[in-house]
C-alpha cells in the first residue's frame, strides 16, 4: 500500500464560471468533497504570453483524460483564458490552491473528467457546472470545462510555478477588467468571511459566496488571510470607541443591580450613571479583546512587540467585490450585525448565531472599504511565496 504524503493542488476556475456567478457552488463542492485545507486564493487577468505558456503544457500522456479532450481544453484556454480580442479587456480567472495528502489526486477526483459517454449527473462539478456536447456525427457542439485541474503531481509543480511567476503581474488586486455603463457609480467593498466558517470543512463559504452573487457585483479580488493581532486592532479600532460610549448605560445598570443584590439596599440614578463612566470602558474593552481573539486567535493584552504582527492562528477569506452600489448591496445580502435582527433570506439571519459570530464582515462605506483593503494587505502577492516554499525554489 502506497504512502500518502502531503501537496498543494491547484483549481482554476474559468472566466465563464466566474462571470455566471457559479464560483460560490464551485468552492462549496471543492470544500465539502475534498475536506482539504485552502491555504490561498488569487484572482488573475491573464496576459497572452501566459495562456499561450499555460496552453502549451495542458495536452500530456500522464492525463487519464481522452487525448481529444486534451486538445479541446488547449483550445479553450487559448480561446476564453486570452485576453478578449475585440476589447483588449484581460478575462477574470480565480485560483484556489488547496494543502493536504494526495490533494492533486482528491481536487481531481471532485472536478471530474469529461468522457464521450455521460457520468452521473452532478457527480462531479464538469457534471453539475461543465458542457460536453456533442452532435449525431460526432462533431463537438460545445465546451465548457467549468474548471481546470492538474492530473497529478509533478503537472501540478509545473503548473503552480508556472502561475507563480506571472502572479505579480497579471494577478492580484485587479483593475480595469470589467466595463460598466457610463456614469455608473462603482464602489469597491471589503467583504471578510469570519474564521467560524473554517473550523471544519463545510460548504459555508461557498455558501456565503453564492449568497453575495445575487448583487450582480464583480470579485476582483480575493485572498486567503490570517489576521495579525496589530491589524485587528487597527482595523475594529473605530468599534472599541463606539463600544466605549454604546455599552456605558448598560454597565451602569447591571452594574447597580449586582450591587443593590449583593448590598441589600437601593442606589440612585446618579450611582448608575457613575458607575457606567467607571465600568462601560473596561466592559467595552473586554468585548474589544474577545472581537480580537475571535478574528486572531488571541487576546491583545496576550501580545507585545513583535508578536502582534504576527500571522494569527484563525483563518478567513477576503474577497473584494466591485460595481454600482456595491457597498449598500453587500450589506443588504448580509443583513444587519445581529442575526436575530436580519430578515429572512440574509447570510447573518441563515448563517450566524450573535454579534460577533455573524458569518461574516462587509465594509460600511467605500472610504472605509479603501481602510480595511489596506490593512489586510490584499494587494500583496501571498501566492508567490507561498509556492516556492512548498516546492522549494526561487521563482
Amino acid at each position: 500500500m502506497s504512502a500518502t504524503k502531503e501537496e498543494l493542488a491547484y483549481v482554476l476556475i474559468n472566466p465563464y464560471t466566474v462571470h455566471k456567478s457559479r464560483t460560490g457552488g464551485v468552492i462549496a463542492r471543492l470544500f465539502t468533497r475534498t475536506a482539504l485545507e485552502l491555504v490561498a486564493a488569487r484572482m488573475f487577468a491573464p496576459s497572452r504570453e501566459l495562456v499561450e505558456r499555460y496552453a502549451e503544457v495542458t495536452v500530456s500522456t500522464k492525463d487519464p483524460q481522452d487525448r481529444k479532450i486534451q486538445e479541446l481544453i488547449r483550445q479553450y484556454i487559448l480561446d476564453n483564458y486570452s485576453p478578449d480580442p475585440k476589447t483588449g479587456r484581460r478575462r477574470r480567472v480565480m485560483m484556489l490552491l488547496f494543502r493536504g495528502e494526495d490533494a492533486v489526486a482528491k481536487v481531481r477526483k471532485v472536478v471530474g473528467s469529461f468522457q464521450s459517454d455521460k457520468g452521473t449527473a452532478g457527480e462531479t462539478i464538469r457534471d453539475t457546472y461543465g458542457d460536453y456536447i456533442v452532435s449525431p456525427d460526432g462533431q463537438v457542439k460545445y465546451f465548457e470545462p467549468a474548471v481546470l485541474a492538474a492530473p497529478n503531481s509533478e503537472e501540478a509543480e509545473t503548473k503552480l510555478k508556472l502561475w507563480a511567476k506571472y502572479s505579480e503581474g497579471d494577478g492580484g488586486f485587479l483593475e480595469n477588467v470589467v466595463s460598466y455603463p457610463k456614469n455608473a457609480k462603482i464602489e469597491q467593498t471589503l467583504v471578510l468571511l469570519k474564521p467560524d466558517n473554517f473550523r471544519f470543512p463545510s460548504a459555508r463559504p461557498g455558501n456565503i459566496v453564492d449568497m453575495l452573487s445575487r448583487t450582480g457585483l464583480y470579485i476582483i479580488a480575493i485572498q486567503v488571510h490570517h489576521m495579525s493581532v496589530g491589524e485587528a486592532e487597527e482595523f475594529y479600532g473605530p468599534v472599541r470607541a463606539v463600544l466605549r460610549e454604546k455599552l456605558k448605560d448598560i454597565t451602569g445598570q447591571r452594574a447597580r443591580l449586582a450591587l443593590e443584590k449583593e448590598l441589600g439596599f437601593g442606589l440612585n440614578p446618579q450611582t448608575e450613571k457613575a458607575l457606567g463612566e467607571v465600568m462601560g470602558p473596561l466592559f467595552a474593552d473586554e468585548q474589544f479583546s474577545q472581537i480580537v481573539k475571535f478574528m486572531t486567535g488571541r487576546r491583545p493584552e496576550d501580545c507585545s512587540g513583535l508578536a502582534k504582527s504576527q500571522p494569527g492562528m484563525e483563518k478567513i477569506l477576503a474577497v473584494v467585490y466591485e460595481g454600482p452600489e456595491a457597498v449598500s448591496k453587500i450589506r443588504g445580502v448580509l443583513g444587519p450585525t445581529d442575526p436575530r435582527k436580519a430578515p429572512p433570506g440574509t447570510i447573518r439571519r441563515e448563517l450566524g448565531q450573535d454579534i460577533m459570530i455573524n458569518a461574516a464582515h462587509a465594509s460600511d462605506s467605500a472610504e472605509n472599504a479603501q481602510r480595511e483593503i489596506k490593512i489586510i494587505k490584499l494587494r500583496d502577492n501571498s501566492l508567490k511565496p507561498l509556492i516556492e516554499e512548498s516546492y522549494n525554489c526561487k521563482l
